[in-house]
């Protein structure tokens, strides 16, 4: 990926971030909006065009620059030992939860039983962790990439299949934002790999709109829990009655 496109993508990304729009970037260049969205495309940025492009979003392009390499840098995965930390601390997990969805420390100490003193102290260690970066002002920068996850059978997995997951299908599913389907049947192996391969779209889809939902503010976003399951299975009882 070329510098360019690295800077412009960065650019991309702080515009869902703060909600603005290429027409926000037209109005800022005093272009059209069709011209604002041929720059993107064809990356064919003047340098006094991009200063103002980042100006607009608080930034100078020396700071967008060092946001991008950040990008190329950050945390795809944690260690079992700093999940295994996570889980160890309900009040660590619950911050580092609400970070990695844009909480602000207002936002936790408002919403939950967290003094602003232990939010600080937990952010700190989040920011040992790598998980952010503490800002001045204990603002809060996440410093995982798009595609971070928790490791497969690790201990957030395994924290979530013991305390979360009764509790998750406790529910009767019958809400507007509720959906609970299952589905039977007997597929190949390449059958299997093309439903893994949606599955992963699906997974991908959901991050995708999670980030555009961040440019709305928090009392109109919700926490959605989406669980995504495929494996080789048929009923215990109809195992039983398998010949031998």
């Amino acid at each position: 990926m070329s510098e360019v496109t690295q800077l412009l993508n960065t650019l991309k990304r702080q515009l869902k971030l703060q909600g603005k729009t290429y027409r926000d970037v037209a109005e800022a260049l005093d272009l059209s909006e069709a011209s604002v969205k041929r720059l993107f495309a064809s990356e064919s940025f003047a340098l006094d065009r991009l200063v103002q492009a980042c100006n607009l979003l608080g930034f100078t392009v020396a700071e967008l620059a060092q946001e991008a390499a950040r990008a190329e840098e950050q945390l795809r995965v944690l260690t079992e030992a700093q999940e295994q930390e996570l889980v160890s601390d309900p009040k660590l997990l619950l911050v580092a939860v609400c970070a990695l969805n844009h909480w602000s420390m207002q936002d936790i100490v408002t919403v939950y039983q967290v003094s602003e003193a232990e939010c600080i102290q937990r952010l700190a260690r989040l920011d040992r962790l790598r998980l952010i970066a503490l800002m001045p002002g204990n603002r809060i920068r996440l410093a995982v990439a798009r595609d971070f996850d928790w490791i497969a059978g690790g201990p957030i997995r395994q924290y979530f299949r013991r305390d979360g997951m009764d509790d998750f299908l406790a529910s009767r599913f019958e809400q507007g934002a509720e959906s609970l389907d299952f589905t039977h049947g007997m597929l190949t192996e390449a059958a299997i790999e093309r439903m893994r391969a949606e599955l992963r779209q699906v997974k991908a889809r959901f991050a995708q709109l999670h980030e555009e939902s961040l440019a709305s503010p928090l009392p109109k976003r919700r926490g959605a829990g989406l669980l995504l399951a495929m494996r080789e299975w048929e009923p215990a009882r109809f195992t039983k009655l398998r010949r031998r």
